[in-house]
């Protein structure tokens, strides 16, 4: 029998795509290019159903996975988001393979964004970590628990910058800096895909771009950034991503600069392919497509589909009713050209074969259990939590706790009990019944009888419900009719009879993530006044934090010894935790981004311009001081840390050439301890004004008590060059800059470097 040429595993995959390109009709491209949310089991609607009697807006989501599956059998539909069932997944993807037309495979995506069944830190924290080691290793088990189950794409990494901490979806990144930021997409580029193998999945870096800079931190509003931010800030993680070979990119939802991002040419041609480099295939963000004619830019769905395919979006998700139906009218009445349509497909096509599912698409659901409950990914998970925590304050030598001197320890908190707020948003195949809690690690470390836990203040709900409180059944709330006062008071008087007080405060899961911004960075509820009348009975109080944003911490702060970030450090957080705060593990996790005083700096960012009268930048507001109450990179230690010898090789080199920068980092505690060594610049004039310091390198390293290590940093064209209004390009100037190397965004500048002609 011949085999067709798209068929030949033996031809390279550039010819086997144009085979089956040519086979195709313009209703099967446009069926490539549709991903489609599938929600139902994969059983039909019972006989006896009265669907008739539900509204419109139910009735749909009834019908769809019929009209789904139907898509399917007739080569009509390219993707499906939303299987974690590798029985269903195979179900749906037989009607694909076996009774379409031609067999072309569904490309199966999901969130899988920090974790499948074995939940790693937020990735907020896990930019927290400054390891690349760290995050690529926990990306590639999450990688293999979810290809085991069946999924083969993920939307994620999500890179976009986060400079105002009102925005939910800070918590999905790495924070306010570009470098950092960086490191991180191409590290967890390399996790979740790999070389494209089995047990790795197709990575898709989002949202292109300028997502974070929506107004007031406000999801889905529209955003104005200047050429010089979109340049120098938001685009260099996408960069880095593209060049550590992902295979996908999503647009954003907003409007940049007035143009819908899934319909901006500028974004998606211009920029991403011609001036990126990138080739794999654009996805547009959940009903983007279909919220063109919704943002009042399209005229009609048909415009909506036309607009993006030439702008070029090469994939519409949406749950119902595609804009991409309409491919084929607007094709044959000439509003896209064709040859527009099959280069989307042809990328499409692509990405399939090189995941090998022509040949394997099928999930093993025989191995699914195995891997998704491999042992040594729990493991890696508390290794990584215990990496992102954040020190950030130890007046005494408080921390660590010495667990055969300590005998009462009140833990407080509702969130320090919580087995799914500890696990952080974003999760969708999560068994909280493996959540280590809090409580559970500190009775670990201290003994059962040691660690008595009161619940507390409660957390109000929610003003507006999440989106995602209806697909989880774990969600946990403070019961109704929770009496506070009674509440509080037995949390203050479990204090005044415990040697210390472990207060834990901070925010549920879903009051951050998508559509979980904030008007205030307040800690919700009365956890405040609960903690300052713990505070008032005397017992030494350790407050940790749940969050992944910075929360209003003035007065702990100001009156309580000892502060802990945990973040949302997921399945292995109390052991995690636990390790930290009894010295087990000396806290190294550093702060991706500038922690502020109060909401009504935000955005406050390290790396600002130095404007007019740069000595009263602290004293920009009337009533208190603008410094942040922690920098950019901050985080203590166990131990203590001296650089010296920082040395420039060359001190001069002429534009275009590189020289190095070395530090000798000595532990100089009595513990051995990780540490984060930071290199920041400052340009002192140029082209165009720069910031005050960026950030251009950073190594997480481990030394012994009393070892010495020296770092060399690279300073080149790579980290000298800018993007300039002035010359509408990239640049490298001949000028001076300022050198640091140390522990935080506070180092001071010692060095220098001269550029010349």
């Amino acid at each position: 029998m011949t085999v067709l040429p798209y068929r030949d595993p033996n031809l390279p995959v550039d010819e086997r795509v144009e085979d089956l390109l040519s086979r195709l009709t313009v209703e099967e491209k446009a069926g490539q290019l549709t991903q489609y949310f599938y929600t139902g089991d994969g059983q039909p609607i019972p006989d006896d159903f009265d669907i008739d009697s539900l509204p419109p807006e139910h009735r749909i989501h009834v019908e769809l996975p019929a009209l789904i599956e139907a898509a399917i059998r007739s080569g009509r539909a390219g993707s499906l988001l939303f299987l974690r069932d590798p029985a269903l997944s195979n179900k749906l993807q037989k009607y694909a393979v076996e009774e379409s037309r031609l067999g072309i495979p569904l490309l199966f995506g999901f969130d899988v964004v920090h974790g499948w069944r074995t939940i790693f830190p937020a990735p907020i924290a896990l930019a927290a970590t400054w390891s690349e080691q760290a995050v690529e290793a926990a990306q590639a088990a999450a990688a293999r628990e979810a290809r085991a189950a069946g999924v083969h794409w993920t939307f994620a990494p999500m890179i976009d910058i986060a400079r105002d901490p009102r925005w939910g979806r800070i918590i999905e990144g790495a924070g306010e800096d570009p470098v950092l930021a960086s490191a991180m997409a191409a590290a967890q580029v390399r996790g979740f895909q790999g070389d494209f193998g089995a047990d790795r999945l197709l990575a898709g870096p989002k949202h292109f771009v300028g997502y974070g800079a929506s107004r007031g931190g406000r999801d889905y509003d529209d955003a104005e950034v200047s050429d010089n931010e979109l340049w120098n800030v938001y685009i260099p993680p996408f960069r880095a991503a593209i060049d550590a070979g992902a295979g996908n990119v999503m647009s954003a939802y907003m409007d940049l600069n007035g143009v819908p991002a899934a319909a901006s040419r500028t974004l998606l041609t211009d920029i991403l392919r011609d001036q990126l480099g990138f080739d794999g295939f654009v996805v547009s963000d959940a009903n983007a497509v279909r919220s063109l004619a919704v943002q009042h830019f399209a005229e009609d769905q048909t415009d909506a589909a036309a607009r993006a395919l030439e702008a070029g979006l090469d994939m519409e998700m949406c749950m119902y009713e595609p804009a991409f139906d309409n491919l084929p009218q607007a094709v044959a009445e000439g509003r896209v050209d064709e040859i527009v349509l099959d280069a989307a497909v042809r990328r499409v096509l692509t990405a399939k074969f090189r995941l090998g599912l022509f040949e394997n698409p099928y999930a093993n659901e025989a191995g699914t259990a195995a891997a998704i409950n491999d042992p040594e990914n729990r493991t890696l998970a508390r290794s990584v939590a215990e990496a992102s925590i954040v020190l950030l304050k130890n007046d005494n030598g408080v921390l660590p706790l010495d667990t055969s001197a300590v005998g009462r320890v009140a833990v407080i908190g509702q969130l320090a009990d919580s087995k799914r707020d500890l696990l952080g948003p974003w999760v969708f195949d999560h068994d909280t019944d493996e959540t280590v809690t809090i409580v559970d690690g500190l009775r670990d470390a201290f003994g059962f009888d040691g660690v008595t836990y009161e619940p507390g203040a409660g957390i109000p709900e929610r003003v507006h419900p999440s989106m995602f409180d209806v697909m989880d059944t774990t969600v946990e709330r403070t019961p109704e009719g929770y009496d506070d006062d009674a509440a509080i008071d037995r949390a203050v008087a479990l204090a005044e009879v415990s040697d210390i007080a472990i207060v834990v405060v901070g925010q549920r899961q879903n009051q951050i993530g998508e559509k979980s911004s904030t008007s205030t960075l307040d800690l919700p509820g009365r956890q405040l006044e609960q903690l300052q009348r713990i505070h008032a009975t005397g017992t030494k109080v350790i407050v940790v934090v749940v969050s992944g944003r910075p929360l209003d911490l003035r007065w702990a702060d100001e009156h309580v010894p000892a502060i802990v970030q945990a973040w949302y450090p997921g399945s292995r957080a109390g052991e995690a935790l636990a390790s930290v705060l009894v010295g087990t593990t000396s806290p190294a996790g550093r702060l991706p981004f500038t922690w502020p005083r109060h909401v009504g700096q935000v955005p406050l960012v390290y790396a600002h311009n130095r404007t007019f009268l740069p000595e009263e930048r602290d004293a920009r507001y009337f009533e208190e001081p603008n410094a942040p109450l922690y920098p950019f990179g901050y985080g203590l230690s166990y131990s203590t840390f001296e650089y010296r010898a920082i040395s420039v090789e060359q001190s001069e080199i002429a534009r275009g050439e590189s020289t190095t920068v070395g530090v000798t980092v000595t532990n100089t505690g009595n513990r051995d301890a990780d540490e984060v060594a930071q290199l920041y610049i400052h340009q002192r004039y140029g082209t165009s004004t720069r910031p005050v310091r960026e950030l251009k390198g950073f190594r997480r390293i481990s030394l012994a008590a009393g070892e010495s290590l020296r770092l060399e940093f690279e300073l080149g064209p790579d980290q000298l060059q800018y993007w300039s209004a002035v010359t509408s390009s990239t640049i490298q100037d001949t000028t001076t800059f300022d050198v640091a190397i140390g522990g935080d965004s506070t180092a001071p500048f010692t060095e220098t470097l001269t550029v010349t002609p």
